[in-house]
C-alpha cells in the first residue's frame, strides 16, 4: 500500500506541477476575457435567477434552484473544512489567496461548462441528463475522449471523493464522540445506501434542505468570529497576501507550495472547470442555457469566497495553526481553532456540521457518477454494481489513512479536469454565442428562449427546438 500511495502521489504531483495549474488558471483567465467578466458583471442577475420557477409540472423536473443545490452539495463538503485547513497547514496562509484567485477566474470556466451542458443535454425519460461526456461526443465527435472522462469522473466522485468525505466524518466522530471508525463507517454506509437507492429527485430534495441549513449556521459562526476579532482582520488579510507572494514567510511551504495547495484545494472545493457540476446543471429545466450557466457560477463564488473563506478566517484568527502539535491538520485543525474561539462545545457543533457537509457531498458525488454510468451503458446490473462500489468506498475511506485518500482524490480530480478543460477551451465559442444571444433578448425586454439554430455550427442538439 505504501508503494501504491507513493506512485499515486508522484503521478499527482507531476500532473499538477507541470501542466494542470497553468491550464486551470489560464483557462479561467481566457474565459473571463472572452465573456467580458460576465461572472462579475452579472452577479445581481445570477442571484435573481435562483428564484425563477419552471412552468413544467412534471414531478421529475429538476428546477434551476435544485440543480444549484445538487452542485452545492458536492462543492460544500470536506474541501471547505478539512481542505482549507490542509492548504493552510502545508502551503501557509498564502494558499488562501490562490484559492480565491482560482474561484474568481474559475467562475467563468464554470459558466462555460454549465452552459455547454445545458445546450447538449438529452432527455432521460421525463427528465434531463448531460455533462462533459455528452458535449464532447456530440460536438467534438471524440467518443474515446468522452468515455475516458466518464471513467475518470466515476472513479473520482463515486469512489475517491466519497472516501475522502467518509474519512473526514469518521475521523471527526472518533475524536469528538470516541466512536470507532469502523463502527461509524458501517453507520455511514447504511445511511448512504438509503439515499443512493432513492433516485435523483430524492437527492435534489435532500440537498435543497440540508445544504442551506448547514451552510447558514457555519457562516454565522464564522461571522461572529470575524466580528469579535475585527481589529485583527486587516492583519490576517495582509498576511494572506504577503504569504501568497513570499513577502512574508509563514508556517507552511514557499510560494510554489502555496500556489499548488491553493489551486488543488480550491478546485476540490468549488469544482470550477473540473467537469462535475455540469452534470447537475444539465438536469435543470430552464428556458435558456445561459441561465443555468449563471446559477453554477454563483455556486463557485458561494463555495469558495464565502464558505471556504469562513474556514480560513476561523483558523487564521486563532493561534492554533501556528502552535498545534504535529499531526493536527485537516478537520481537526478547524475543530481546534473553532474551540479556541467558542469553547469546547464548538467541536461538537462542528462535528455535526462536518457530517452534514460531507454526507451531502457523498450523495451529490454519487449522482455525478450515476449520470456517467448511464452515459456508458443502460445496464441496470452495471448501475447496481456501481452503487455497491460506492458504498464499499464509503466504508474503505472510513478506515483508511488521511494521506492515502487525499492523494488518490488529487490524481483522479486532476485527470478529469485535464480532459474537461481541454474540451471547454475547444467548445467555448458556443457558450460565448449563447451569452450574446441571451442578452440580445434581455435588451429587447423579452423572456430569453433558446433555439438550436440560434448559434451557427451547433451539432447534435437534441433537447432544444428549432425556430423553423
Amino acid at each position: 500500500m505504501n508503494l501504491i500511495n507513493e506512485l499515486i502521489l508522484a503521478a499527482s504531483d507531476f500532473l499538477w506541477s507541470t501542466l494542470l495549474i497553468y491550464l486551470l488558471i489560464g483557462a479561467g483567465l481566457y474565459f473571463t476575457i472572452r465573456t467580458k467578466g460576465a461572472q462579475f458583471k452579472y452577479l445581481g442577475h445570477m442571484i435573481k435567477l435562483l428564484s425563477e420557477k419552471t412552468d413544467n409540472k412534471n414531478d421529475n423536473t429538476v428546477t434551476s434552484l435544485q440543480a444549484f443545490f445538487i452542485g452545492a452539495a458536492t462543492r460544500i463538503g470536506t474541501g471547505n473544512i478539512a481542505g482549507v485547513a490542509l492548504a493552510i497547514s502545508i502551503g501557509g496562509p498564502g494558499a488562501v489567496f490562490w484559492m480565491w484567485l482560482v474561484a474568481l477566474l474559475g467562475g467563468a470556466s464554470a459558466f462555460v461548462e454549465a452552459t455547454l451542458a445545458q445546450i447538449y443535454k438529452v432527455k432521460d425519460g421525463s427528465a434531463f441528463k448531460g455533462g462533459p461526456s455528452y458535449y464532447i461526443e456530440k460536438q467534438l465527435g471524440y467518443k474515446w475522449m468522452s468515455v475516458l472522462f466518464s471513467i475518470f469522473i466515476i472513479v473520482a466522485f463515486g469512489l475517491s471523493f466519497n472516501s475522502v468525505q467518509s474519512n473526514t466524518i469518521t475521523g471527526a466522530f472518533a475524536g469528538t464522540f470516541n466512536i470507532g471508525t469502523a463502527t461509524m463507517g458501517v453507520i455511514l454506509t447504511v445511511l448512504s445506501g438509503v439515499i443512493i437507492f432513492g433516485g435523483v429527485k430524492l437527492i435534489a430534495r435532500f440537498s435543497s434542505i440540508i445544504v442551506p441549513v448547514m451552510a447558514v449556521f457555519y457562516i454565522i459562526l464564522a461571522a461572529y468570529v470575524i466580528l469579535t476579532n475585527i481589529t485583527e482582520v486587516p492583519a490576517v488579510i495582509a498576511l494572506i497576501f504577503k504569504s501568497a507572494f513570499g513577502f512574508e514567510q509563514a508556517l507552511g511551504g514557499g510560494v510554489g507550495t502555496a500556489i499548488l495547495m491553493g489551486a488543488k484545494r480550491g478546485l476540490f472545493s468549488n469544482e470550477a472547470g473540473m467537469g462535475s457540476a455540469p452534470n447537475a446543471a444539465a438536469a435543470a429545466t430552464v428556458s435558456h442555457p445561459v441561465k443555468q450557466g449563471f446559477v453554477q457560477t454563483l455556486g463557485v463564488f458561494f463555495d469558495t469566497l464565502i464558505v471556504c473563506s469562513a474556514t480560513a478566517f476561523i483558523i487564521l484568527l486563532s493561534d492554533v495553526y501556528t502552535t498545534a502539535e504535529e499531526g493536527i491538520s485537516g478537520a481537526m485543525l478547524t475543530q481546534a481553532s473553532l474551540a479556541q474561539h467558542y469553547g469546547d462545545w464548538a467541536q461538537y457543533f462542528l462535528t455535526i456540521a462536518i457530517f452534514m457537509f460531507a454526507f451531502s457531498s457523498i450523495v451529490g458525488n454519487y449522482y455525478y457518477g450515476e449520470v456517467n454510468i448511464n452515459y456508458l451503458t443502460n445496464s441496470k446490473i452495471v448501475l447496481f454494481i456501481y452503487r455497491l462500489a460506492v458504498l464499499a468506498m464509503v466504508y474503505v475511506g472510513s478506515v483508511a489513512s488521511l494521506d492515502n485518500v487525499w492523494n488518490f482524490a488529487d490524481l483522479s480530480m486532476g485527470l478529469m479536469a485535464l480532459i474537461n478543460l481541454t474540451a471547454i477551451l475547444l467548445l467555448g465559442r458556443f457558450a460565448f454565442g449563447a451569452l450574446d444571444n441571451y442578452f440580445a433578448q434581455v435588451k429587447k425586454g423579452v423572456e430569453p428562449k433558446f433555439y438550436k439554430d440560434d448559434i451557427p455550427g451547433l451539432k447534435n442538439v437534441e433537447s432544444w427546438p428549432s425556430k423553423k
